[in-house]
């Protein structure tokens, strides 16, 4: 019997017009070199989250996408949202 492997991988990258980035990160558990499963996790980055603890390719696209600039608008939009909702801006 083969060794079994598990590989954790950045599947796929989809970025927002407002620069969010919204990941698949895909788990592959080989045998061998026979692939018997693969799962998905999603999550999402805001412009301006610490990525520090991403994979690489998401702490690369972070300094590449997030400029002051896309981070200013992307603060602005969510506190807009905010205040059309009645939520309370966090202290």
């Amino acid at each position: 019997m083969a060794e079994l492997t598990k590989i954790v991988e950045t599947g796929a990258v989809t970025i927002t017009a407002d620069k969010q980035m919204q990941v698949r990160e895909d788990t592959v558990v080989y045998e061998g070199l026979i692939e018997l499963s693969r799962s998905y996790f999603r999550y999402i980055v805001n412009p301006g989250d610490d990525v520090s603890n991403k994979p690489q390719i998401i702490q690369d696209l972070a300094t590449l996408l997030w400029t002051p600039e896309a981070i200013e608008k992307w603060n602005i939009k969510v506190e807009e949202i905010r205040q059309k909702s009645g939520l309370a801006t966090p202290q």
